[in-house]
Formats: C-alpha cells, sequence, structure tokens
C-alpha cells in the first residue's frame, strides 16, 4: 500500500523577506554581508535582486538614503548585528534628518538571550537603541509576520515627512519555515504609501493674499522640494509669479541656476531684504540662519512674513512666526497656489527685481573674472571652473559634493541644469557620504557621477572606491588635495616631530589608489590636466580618480561656517 499524500511546499524567513520587498518594487540591497545575513544576500541575488556589497555598513547605508531620494522609494540597507547595525544607525539617523526615505534593516541575536544579558555573540538590544534615532522601528519574531514588518516599515519611511525605519530581524527568524501558500498569503504589497495630502482652501488664499501684498517677495526652494518630484508645477509657480527664487543647494537644477529669475548670486541682499518669503520644502533650520539676526536683516526682520509649505504641522513656528503655514505634499501646494494665481498675477515690483538681477549681474561678473584666471598651483576656483564647465555640456550627469572649503566653492561656481542632480552632505553638513551617495546614484539612475571631494572628506569613505571597481561604476572622484584639513599650512606649535592636527601627508596621490583596484587613476596639477582627465572620464564612464593638487594655502578654517568654531577667551600663562 502506498501514501500519495506529499508534504505540503513550504517557505523560509529568508526567502519571506526577499519576497516581501520585491513585492513592493524594492530591487536593490545596499548592505555588507556576515552573520547572521550572508544568506540573505546570496539568495537576494540568486532571486534577480541587485545586491551591492560595501567595505563599511556606513556607507551602505549612505548609498540606500541616497536611493531613496533619488527615487521615493525606501533604500534598503542590510547590516550584521551589533558593530554592523552601530555602523548603519549613523546613515539611518542622517536620513531621518534629512527626510531620506530608507530602511536599515539588521540582523540580531536572539531575544532570549539579550533580555537576560547572557552574553550572546554581538549581543545588542538594537530595536531600543534605534528607536530615538530614527523615525519608527520595528522587530519581526515570526515568519509570518514578514509581510506585516516590511509593509509598516516602508508606509513609515515613505508617509508624511520622510525618514529612516529600522527593522530588526533576529537570526533565529531567517530559518523558519511555514506553508508555502500561507506564507505568500501572509504578505503585504504596500498601497499608496505616500497619499497626497490637499492644503485646506482657506490656508491658500491666506499665502495668495500674503503674496498680493508683498513688495519684495521670495521663494526659497529646499530639497524637499527637489524631493516631490513636482517639477512642472515648481517651475510654474516661479514663472507664474515672476518672484525671484534662491535654491538650497540640493534643489539647485529645479529650474537651471542660469534661469532669468534666480537670485542665488544676490542671496545675502535677498534674504536681508525680502518682505515676504515663501518656503517650499526647506525649513529655517541653522542653514538659514533660523530665520533671524543679521543674515535676515538684523532689527529690521520683525516686520518680515513667513508662507510655510511643509506635510509636518509640527514644523511651523519652529524658529520664527509663520503667518501663513500651507501643511500638504509639496506636489498638492504647489499646485493649487498656480491655480489660484491665475493668468492675470501681478508680478513683483520692477524696483524690486531690478536690484536683485543688477546685483546677481555685477556678481556674476566678478565670478566669471576669477574663474577666468590660472594660478599655479591651482586654487578652488580654477579647478571648479572645469568641473562647471563639463556639467555644463552634460546636464544629466550627477554631482556629487562634500568637503569645507570644497563644498562651500562647489555649490556656487557649479551651475545645475536638471533637478535631483546634485547631492551633498545635507542638514547635518555630515562627512562621508561622498562614495556612498555616489555609488547610489550610479546604480539607480546610470547616468555617470562625478564626485567633488575635500582630501578630508574622501578619507571618510575612501575605500568604497573599491567596491566603485568592484561594480564597474560610471564614478568619477575629484579629489581636492591641499595636503590636510582646510588647508596643509598649519605646524605643530612646539616644534615636535608630530605634524599639526589638520595636515595630511604632504603630496599623497589618492590616484594610485584607484589603480590599484583596477580603475583609472590621473594626477592633475594644471586645468588643463584636470579637464584632459575628466573628460575622459565621461567619455569612457570608467571608474576614475582624479589627484586634482590644489594650492595648499587655499581654503579658509571650517570654510563658509567658521563663525561656529568657538575661540578661546583664556590666555595661559
Amino acid at each position: 500500500m502506498t501514501n500519495d499524500t506529499q508534504s505540503p511546499e513550504m517557505i523560509d524567513g529568508f526567502h519571506l523577506v526577499i519576497d516581501a520587498l520585491k513585492l513592493n518594487g524594492i530591487d536593490t540591497i545596499f548592505g555588507v554581508p556576515g552573520i547572521p545575513i550572508t544568506d540573505l544576500t546570496r539568495m537576494a541575488q540568486a532571486e534577480g535582486m541587485r545586491v551591492i556589497s560595501f567595505r563599511h555598513e556606513q556607507h551602505a547605508g549612505n548609498a540606500a538614503a541616497a536611493a531613496g531620494f533619488l527615487t521615493q522609494k525606501p533604500g534598503i540597507a542590510l547590516t550584521v548585528s551589533a558593530p554592523g547595525f552601530l555602523n548603519g544607525l549613523t546613515a539611518l539617523t542622517n536620513a531621518t534628518t534629512n527626510c531620506f526615505p530608507m530602511i536599515l534593516i539588521s540582523g540580531s541575536s536572539e531575544r532570549e538571550i539579550v533580555d537576560l544579558q547572557q552574553g550572546d555573540y554581538e549581543e545588542m538590544d538594537q530595536l531600543a537603541i534605534a528607536k530615538p534615532l530614527c523615525k519608527a522601528a520595528f522587530r519581526v519574531l515570526h515568519a509570518e509576520d514578514i509581510g506585516v514588518g516590511v509593509a509598516r516599515a516602508i508606509r513609515a519611511a515613505l508617509s508624511g515627512r520622510p525618514g529612516g525605519v529600522y527593522l530588526d530581524l533576529p537570526a533565529k527568524l531567517f530559518a523558519q519555515t511555514m506553508e508555502a501558500g500561507a506564507g505568500k498569503a501572509s504578505l503585504i504589497k504596500v498601497v499608496d504609501p505616500a497619499p497626497r495630502q490637499i492644503p485646506a482652501p482657506d490656508s491658500v488664499q491666506r499665502a495668495l493674499d500674503l503674496l498680493k501684498g508683498a513688495k519684495r517677495p521670495l521663494i526659497l526652494l529646499g530639497k524637499g522640494a527637489a524631493y516631490a518630484q513636482a517639477d512642472a508645477d515648481i517651475r510654474a509657480l516661479v514663472e507664474t509669479s515672476g518672484i525671484p527664487y534662491l535654491p538650497m543647494s540640493m534643489a539647485k537644477g529645479l529650474l537651471p541656476d542660469t534661469h532669468g529669475q534666480s537670485a542665488s548670486a544676490a542671496r545675502s541682499y535677498v534674504l536681508a531684504e525680502a518682505d515676504v518669503v515663501l518656503l517650499v520644502g526647506a525649513r529655517l533650520n541653522w542653514l538659514l540662519s533660523h530665520g533671524k539676526g543679521k543674515t535676515w536683516g538684523g532689527p529690521n526682520a520683525a516686520t518680515r512674513q513667513f508662507i510655510q509649505i511643509d506635510i509636518a504641522p509640527t514644523e511651523i513656528d519652529s524658529n520664527v512666526a509663520i503667518a501663513a503655514p500651507l501643511i500638504g505634499d509639496i506636489g498638492s501646494c504647489v499646485s493649487a497656489l498656480v491655480a489660484g494665481m491665475g493668468s492675470n498675477w501681478a508680478k513683483p515690483p520692477a524696483d524690486w527685481t531690478g536690484a536683485i538681477y543688477e546685483r546677481r549681474d555685477k556678481n556674476l561678473a566678478k565670478m566669471a573674472a576669477t574663474l577666468a584666471l590660472s594660478p599655479s598651483p591651482m586654487n578652488f576656483h580654477s579647478a571648479l571652473n572645469v568641473i562647471r564647465n563639463v556639467v555644463k555640456a552634460r546636464p544629466d550627469a550627477i554631482v556629487v559634493n562634500e568637503g569645507a572649503n570644497t563644498l562651500d566653492f562647489a555649490r556656487s561656481i557649479v551651475d545645475m541644469y536638471e533637478p535631483r542632480k546634485r547631492l551633498d552632505v545635507g542638514t547635518w553638513g555630515i562627512m562621508g557620504i561622498g562614495m556612498g551617495f555616489s555609488i547610489a546614484a550610479a546604480v539607480v539612475t546610470g547616468k555617470p557621477v562625478i564626485a567633488i571631494e575635500g582630501d578630508s572628506a574622501f578619507g571618510f569613505s575612501g575605500m568604497e572606491v573599491e567596491t566603485i571597481c568592484r561594480y564597474n561604476l560610471p564614478v568619477c572622484v575629484i579629489v581636492f588635495n591641499n595636503n590636510g584639513i582646510y588647508r596643509g599650512i598649519d605646524v605643530n606649535p612646539t616644534g615636535g616631530a608630530d605634524v599639526a592636527p589638520t595636515v595630511f601627508v604632504k603630496n599623497a596621490r589618492y590616484d594610485k589608489m584607484m589603480e590599484a583596484f583596477g580603475g583609472v587613476g590621473a594626477h592633475a596639477t594644471t586645468p588643463q590636466e584636470l579637464q584632459s582627465a575628466l573628460d575622459e572620464a565621461i567619455r569612457s564612464e570608467k571608474p576614475t580618480l582624479i589627484n586634482a593638487v590644489i594650492d595648499e594655502t587655499a581654503g579658509t578654517e571650517s570654510g563658509r561656517i567658521t563663525s561656529l568654531n568657538p575661540t578661546s577667551a583664556a590666555k595661559k600663562k
């Protein structure tokens, strides 16, 4: 007698995690393999996902954050437990601060051992640590809950103000099995994770009335406006209103920096003089001097009024009074303003726009004269002028930028022409995002990437050039090498053998690092050499690192934010 009854098909936690991600259109994972998630990376690749393996979890997390910003889907970072989790946590918190949607998935030790503090391998209560540092945190203990856990993480990352989410997956979860049909049924395809939030009609009218009565209006675009992908409506708002606009650094390119209404080259003037400021996806944090003080005209700022578009009501009045809050998603709010303006909206007074554009044109002419110079050795201006011209010829290229002086000069010199083509240090001003952001940009867009790096900033993530070579990504890293942090000229005041804390090895050859991993290295001491190497990198789309030698006396302490450095009032006797 035979038994024809077949055992039901089973599925395990590994495959349920992969299937849950794929069901929601997530096809790429950035991470570092290791216990207990090594097999998850292997299986994900076998199931058709792209798995980009890094040398350090923080850079994988930064890549996930940048991918989230560029795609409006949560980027996925995958780490091992405890130390690996902690490495990824910096990126997760940075993503939350910058409103980039990402999910940090970390393997973890078993709950019963962690809770009794019995000393498991890499024991740590990761969920408790993550909770205060991200938008939301969840733990999944049973295979049948994986679908819910992934769905909740996706919705939390994308809904309202986007941010970072932590998903804790204990090692025991991956090996759990359940009947395949039930497992498939337990998965959730998230529907409308970031629903439109329509602004109240009276709040729209209040904002329009305030703009209509303005004598010196200004539109200020933040990176939230770039993330929103409401590009056509934002352009319509600017051009229909005729109001000058000022983009924050990652909003550059929403309209070309060469647009006739751009006030970037008259930034100090418009911030101090504007009487009504419309904030679109920008916060009045330290980057905008909290909306007060000398930057905003000192005592005269008391009469200024703000209109603020934000999806989070709690952001309103965070630093100064907001006269016209406009709560909703950026696309809906901007389109409502454009509709309310109609076709006969009165343009701003000519004396206001004329004063702005006169200053702008004068400043641009001064900048052009400076850029035309070719000192030896190169300085920031002469080197960045080369990159400026290359980006003008290839506006689809993505610029990644970090450093102190390298960041400050690049954002004012290198014009952007298309939205979401500039990624930089963001709200925290954090160093080390360079290679992670560059890898993500290349992976999710397929476009060439130009990473403009200070030599100090490059040091935080420089080993990831091996990752760039391993995946043969079209990334050209340009290291602005002036032999140190800020500058390479400090000396040890004691006369001792140790160099000053801000000084690096003189005449370092960063290009040899790229060559060591099979990429292209170039050494540039003149604008002509830099131009030749960068042109070839863009043409070939091969992994390239250009060591751009900059005058070590160029630059200032801390760049633009030197005022944030405390100074000692005491004198040692």
